[in-house]
C-alpha cells in the first residue's frame, strides 16, 4: 500500500518530522508559498467582490508538480503547514493546487516539533480552517490595495520608487513622532544635592539625597537655589530620624510571546527582529544534536500569548526541585494572564523539553543558536521559580528644616534572579547597595555636600526593542509582522538605525507628512489597531472578510480621488557636497537608490560618474594601514571597513578606535550598553573590556 503523503514548508521541518513518522509516510517540502497575488498587477478583482488572483510563484512550478505527482500516488495528504493564520494560507493555496478537498480532513496541526505532538496531530486532521484563511486573506487583499493604489500617487508627487504599506506606514510615523519630540523638546534645569556621610564610630562612608525642607518636597530649579541651601545648612548637625526596613519581593517575567524575545534578544545579544525569528524558526523546525538526531528545540515561536501547557509546569517545577531545591519552588505554579488584545491561539514560546539543557546542545549548534535556546530555555525555567527578596532600607537624616534620605537594599533570597533576570530599555541594571548599620538618634559626620546640575532629557529614539513593545502595546501588526515591518521601513529608505537607534530620514517625514494630510486613516495608530481587531473577528467567524474589506476601501477610494487632485509635487533636491567629480569638475550630490544614498554627478546622462559615500573615523586598518570607513549593508545596518576593500577585508560591526588591546593586540571597538559606553577587543574570544574616557 502507498504512503500517506505530509506536506511542510521547510526541509529542516521535513527531516525532523519525517524521523518520528517513519515508515508508511512520505515527507514533502513545498519551500514556502506555492501561490500569491502576481507582482505585475494589482490581481484583484474589486468589482467582483475583491476577488484575488493567484498565481503559481516564480520558481516553485518542479515542486508543484513532484507534489501533485506525490499526491497522486498517495493513500491520503496531510498538510502539516504552521499552526498560524499564514500557515492556513498556505494549507488551503495546496488543496487548490492539489485539488484537494478543503472540506475533507487534511490538515494537521501541532504546537511543538516533536514526537508525541506529531503522532497526535496525525491521529487527528481535521478539514481546513477558512476562517482563518479568509483573515489572512483579507490582510494581503488590504495592503495590496493599499501598496498599488498608494505607491503610483508618491511616484507621481515626490519620487519614483517609493512605496507605502498600510501597517509599515504607521510604524514609520510613530519613528517620526519621536524625532518631532525631540527637536521640539526643550530642556529644563534643576538640581540636586547628595551628601556623603559616614557614621562616627565607622570610616564606612554612604550617600544621601534632600528630599524635603520643612516637611515639604524640595525643588531646586537653579544653581543660586543650590548655593543658598548649602549656605543655609553651614554648622548643621546631621541625625538619623528614622530608620525604615521592608522586604521587597521580586517577581520572574512570564515566558517569551514573540514580541518578549525580539525585544530581550536585540537588548542582550543586539539581534534584528529578522535574525531573532530566523534563528527561533531553526529551533522549532528543528537541530540535529548528536544521538537524539534532528529534534525541534522549542514551541511555536509565533506567539502572542503567556499561557503554559499544564505538562510543561509541572515538567518545569520538577525540576527545579531537583536543581534548585524546595526553597526556589513556589507552593502554586506560576499562571501568567496574556494581554486582552491577545489571540491566545499558541502557547508562550518553551523548550520542547526542559532536561535538555543549553550546555547539551551547545556542541552541535550554531553559537547565535546556543544562545538563542539559553535565553528561551532560562527565561522558561525561572517563570516558575520563586521570587527573589530584598531587604530594604530607608533612612531618613535630618539637618536643621531639612530632611536627606538615603536607601539601600541587600538580595536576602536570591530565587529566579539566580539564573535570569530581564534586561531593560534606558535603565541601569538593580544593585545590590548596602548602607552601614545605623541607629535611631545617631548623629553622622558630613564628609561633603555636592550640589549636581541636570537638565530634562527629551524621550529616547527607538530602538529596535523599543520600537517592537510599542507596535505590540498600541496593537499595530501581530506577532508575524513585527520582523517585515522592520525591515521594510529600512529597506525603503524611510528610516535609518544609528547607534542601534531608529532616525527618519528626510524622505521619510515626507511621506508620513502627506500622508497625514490625505490619507488620516492610513497613518493613524488607532485606525490601524482597530483594523487588527477587525481582522481577528475574521478569524474566529464574527466578520465576513468581503465586508471589512469594503468598509475599508470605498473611504481610501474617495481621499485617493482628492489626492490626486489636490497634492502639489514635492520636490526633494539633492545635497550639494564639496567633492569634485574627478571627470567634469562639478559638484558631486547625494542621490539616493535602492541601497541607499550614493554620490553623483549632476551632469548626468551627459557625465555618468557615481561613487559610493564613505565616511572616514579617524582610525587607520590594522590590516594595511589605510582609512576605516562608515558602511551600510543593503538592509541599511551600519558597519565598518577596511578602504581598501578589496584588497583588505577587515571588517567589524562596531566602530572601531585609536588603541589596541593590552591582552592581544586586536584593535579595540566602541559599544554603548546601558551602563554607558564602553571599549571592547574586536578579537572574537578575548573579553577584554574598559570604560570609555568619553
Amino acid at each position: 500500500m502507498s504512503n500517506t503523503l505530509v506536506i511542510v514548508e521547510s526541509p529542516a521541518k521535513a527531516k525532523t518530522i519525517g524521523k518520528f513518522l517513519g515508515r508508511g509516510y512520505t515527507i514533502k517540502a513545498t519551500m514556502g508559498h506555492v501561490r500569491d497575488l502576481p507582482r505585475s498587477q494589482m490581481g484583484i478583482d474589486i468589482e467582483n467582490g475583491f476577488t484575488p488572483k493567484y498565481i503559481t510563484i516564480r520558481g516553485r512550478g518542479k515542486s508543484i508538480s513532484e507534489l501533485k505527482e506525490a499526491a497522486r500516488s498517495a493513500r491520503g495528504v496531510l498538510l502539516a503547514t504552521d499552526p498560524d493564520r499564514e500557515g492556513e494560507a498556505i494549507s488551503w493555496h495546496l488543496t487548490q493546487v492539489l485539488d484537494i478537498d478543503e472540506t475533507k480532513p487534511c490538515r494537521i496541526e501541532f504546537h511543538e516539533i516533536t514526537k508525541k505532538a506529531v503522532l497526535e496531530a496525525v491521529k487527528n486532521p481535521r478539514a481546513i480552517d477558512m476562517n482563518r484563511v479568509n483573515a489572512q486573506q483579507a490582510r494581503r487583499i488590504l495592503d495590496r490595495l493599499v501598496g498599488y493604489k498608494l505607491s503610483p500617487l508618491l511616484w507621481k508627487k515626490v519620487r519614483r520608487g517609493l512605496s507605502a504599506g498600510r501597517v509599515q506606514s504607521v510604524a514609520v510615523r510613530l519613528i517620526c513622532d519621536r524625532e518631532r519630540e525631540i527637536e521640539e523638546f526643550v530642556p529644563e534645569e534643576y538640581w540636586s544635592i547628595e551628601a556623603t556621610f559616614r557614621p562616627r564610630s565607622k570610616q564606612e562612608e554612604f550617600t544621601g539625597r534632600l528630599v524635603e525642607k520643612e516637611g515639604k518636597k524640595l525643588s531646586i530649579k537653579s544653581e543660586s537655589d543650590a548655593s543658598r541651601i548649602i549656605h543655609d545648612l553651614e554648622g548643621a548637625s546631621y541625625e538619623v530620624a528614622e530608620i525604615k526596613r521592608k522586604e521587597r519581593r521580586r517577581y520572574p517575567a512570564p515566558p517569551f510571546t514573540t514580541s518578549t524575545l525580539q525585544q530581550e534578544a536585540s537588548r542582550r545579544f543586539g539581534f534584528g527582529s529578522r535574525k531573532t525569528m530566523s534563528i527561533a524558526q531553526q529551533l522549532y523546525e528543528g537541530l540535529d544534536i548528536g544521538e537524539e538526531g534532528s529534534v525541534g528545540l522549542v514551541t511555536y515561536i509565533r506567539t502572542d500569548s503567556v499561557r503554559i501547557a499544564e505538562e510543561a509546569i509541572q515538567s518545569a517545577r520538577s525540576y527545579i526541585l531537583q536543581k534548585f531545591g524546595k526553597d526556589f519552588l513556589p507552593p502554586q505554579p506560576h499562571h501568567y494572564k496574556s494581554k486582552e488584545t491577545s489571540q491566545d491561539a499558541h502557547e508562550a514560546i518553551r523548550p520542547t523539553n526542559v532536561l535538555r539543557e543549553p550546555e547539551s546542545i551547545k556542541p552541535y549548534v550554531t553559537r547565535d543558536q546556543y544562545r538563542l535556546y539559553k535565553l528561551i530555555w532560562e527565561r522558561f525555567i525561572a517563570s516558575q521559580m520563586e521570587a527573589a527578596v530584598y531587604d530594604v532600607v530607608s533612612v531618613d537624616i535630618t539637618a536643621k528644616d531639612y530632611l536627606f534620605r538615603a536607601t539601600g537594599q541587600t538580595v536576602k533570597f536570591m530565587g529566579f534572579i539566580v539564573l535570569y533576570i530581564e534586561g531593560r530599555d534606558d535603565e541601569a541594571e538593580e544593585r545590590e547597595e548596602r548602607l552601614p548599620e545605623l541607629s535611631e538618634g545617631e548623629t553622622l559626620v558630613l564628609v561633603k555636600l555636592n550640589p549636581l546640575q541636570h537638565f530634562t532629557q527629551p524621550p529616547s529614539r527607538y530602538t529596535e526593542a523599543m520600537l517592537v513593545k510599542a507596535l505590540e502595546e498600541k496593537g499595530i501588526g501581530r506577532p508575524s509582522t513585527y520582523a517585515p515591518i522592520i525591515d521594510t521601513i529600512i529597506k525603503r529608505g524611510y528610516v535609518y538605525l544609528e547607534d542601534r537607534r531608529f532616525r527618519p530620514t528626510e524622505l521619510g517625514i515626507i511621506v508620513v507628512d502627506l500622508l497625514k494630510e490625505y490619507f488620516p486613516a492610513i497613518i493613524d495608530v488607532q485606525f490601524t489597531a482597530n483594523m487588527e481587531s477587525q481582522l481577528d473577528k475574521i478569524a474566529e467567524g464574527e466578520s465576513e472578510w468581503v465586508r471589512v474589506v469594503d468598509e475599508f476601501y470605498r473611504p481610501f477610494q474617495s481621499s485617493l480621488r482628492k489626492a490626486e487632485e489636490a497634492m502639489e509635487k514635492v520636490v526633494i533636491p539633492d545635497k550639494t557636497t564639496d567633492e569634485l567629480c574627478p571627470e567634469c569638475g562639478r559638484n558631486l550630490v547625494i542621490k539616493h537608490g535602492r541601497y541607499g544614498e550614493f554620490l553623483a554627478c549632476p551632469g548626468f546622462p551627459e557625465c555618468k560618474f557615481t561613487k559610493k559615500i564613505t565616511r572616514e573615523i579617524g582610525v587607520d586598518c590594522p590590516k594595511c594601514g589605510s582609512p576605516i570607513v562608515e558602511r551600510r549593508t543593503k538592509k541599511g545596518r551600519k558597519f565598518y571597513g577596511c578602504s581598501a576593500y578589496p584588497n583588505c577585508d577587515f571588517v567589524v560591526w562596531n566602530q572601531p578606535v585609536a588603541k589596541t588591546c593590552p591582552q592581544c593586540g586586536e584593535i579595540l571597538v566602541k559599544k554603548h550598553l546601558k551602563g554607558g559606553t564602553v571599549y571592547e577587543c574586536s578579537r572574537e574570544g578575548c573579553n577584554y573590556r574598559e570604560d570609555s574616557v568619553s
